[in-house]
């Protein structure tokens, strides 16, 4: 019984720890001086490439490729010795669907940086809105699901959660009605997200009105958008709730948009005057773009009318501009030139009243 404590064993016992420790010395050797081959080839061929994005996925790969082909290796000597089987064939169980998970998730990762490079060529904003945005929402899906299964293949190497998986396999039925019936704002907003992505009724960086809130939509994700206003304020709104209820979207084609500047004159105001330096004073302005340019009376009262001055512009901001030159200057014009267009509040007091001799 002490035949394997005998020291003729303990010298076989350690050649073979030498033999496998020198195999696989040599094989992980190999595996890098393949991997640095492989990808000195690669470099060279995406460096001739007219484009940044090819260099970008290389870039993004290159470690996890690296430690896989580390790890094949060594799954290969493993496979001509039992010593080495049995100390990574465990550790194996886990590195493997880690190290799959991990080429994946930069993969995803890699082409989606790749694509919004190719975005900031494009000339059509609309279009980089809508890419953009279904690039953010279905990269974080893809996130998500491949963390999902890569920790599942994990767990499931391990032999006393394998029964626990099939057992919940088994009753997944009853756990997704449960899950389901507990968090069903929580997945209505996951839905949510995978709708907007795929309807876009809103983008990312359109120009939005939801729940009286007009700001950028800045970011969108599976359960929540971003709003960013003008004075840098965060709304947080639920997926879920957009698709539910009416907002306004500014930019769902194009920028170009069209605004009005209201003014309240005196009824005994000449009307010409006023459109003619209106006309006059957008022909100026670099804003505009001469698709809309009409000043109307839009209502009369017996104190006051109304005129509505519109105009048009190719972005939502140069409109915003435009609005407020051309309400600066109309205000200052009436001001100089028609000063009694301007409604005042006037007190008259009848002649004969008993107390206008008064002092």
């Amino acid at each position: 019984m002490f035949d394997r404590f005998h020291p003729s064993n303990w010298t076989i016992a350690w050649d073979e720890v030498t033999i496998a420790a020198i195999a696989l010395t040599i094989a992980v050797i190999v595996a890098y001086l393949l991997y640095r081959v492989v990808f000195t080839i690669l470099g060279r061929v995406t460096r001739m490439s007219e484009t940044t994005s090819d260099e970008l996925v290389l870039e993004r790969i290159r470690r996890p490729i690296k430690w896989s082909l580390i790890a094949i290796a060594i799954t290969v000597v493993a496979q001509g010795n039992d010593s080495l089987a049995f100390v990574w064939e465990p550790v194996a169980r886990f590195v493997r669907p880690a190290l799959l998970g991990w080429i994946v998730y930069t993969l995803v990762k890699a082409f989606t940086a790749a694509m919004e490079i190719r975005l900031e060529a494009s000339d059509d904003p609309v279009a980089v809105r809508s890419r953009r945005t279904r690039i953010s929402i279905l990269s974080r899906t893809a996130t998500f699901a491949i963390v999902f299964i890569t920790v599942g293949l994990m767990l499931f190497s391990i032999p006393s959660v394998q029964s626990i998986g099939t057992t919940l396999l088994a009753s997944a039925g009853l756990a997704a009605l449960a899950v389901g019936a507990a968090a069903q704002p929580t997945l209505k907003s996951l839905i949510g997200g995978l709708q907007i992505a795929l309807t876009e009724p809103l983008r990312i960086g359109d120009l939005v009105v939801i729940d009286g809130h007009t700001g950028r939509v800045e970011e969108i994700r599976m359960s929540f958008l971003t709003v960013r206003t003008w004075d840098e304020r965060a709304i947080i709104v639920p997926t879920g709730s957009v698709l539910d209820s009416t907002f306004e979207n500014w930019s769902r084609k194009s920028e170009k948009l069209t605004g009005p500047v209201m003014l309240h004159l005196d009824p005994a105001t000449q009307i010409e005057p006023i459109r003619k330096e209106f006309l006059r004073f957008i022909d100026t302005q670099e804003e505009w773009d001469q698709r809309t340019a009409a000043l109307l009376m839009t209502e009369a009262y017996p104190e006051s009318i109304e005129l509505r001055l519109s105009m048009s512009a190719r972005t939502i901001a140069d409109l915003f501009a435009l609005r407020c030159a051309v309400r600066e200057h109309m205000i200052e014009w009436l001001r100089e030139e028609l000063p009694d267009a301007l409604i005042r509040h006037r007190l008259e007091v009848p002649n004969g009243h008993p107390k206008a001799g008064e002092p």
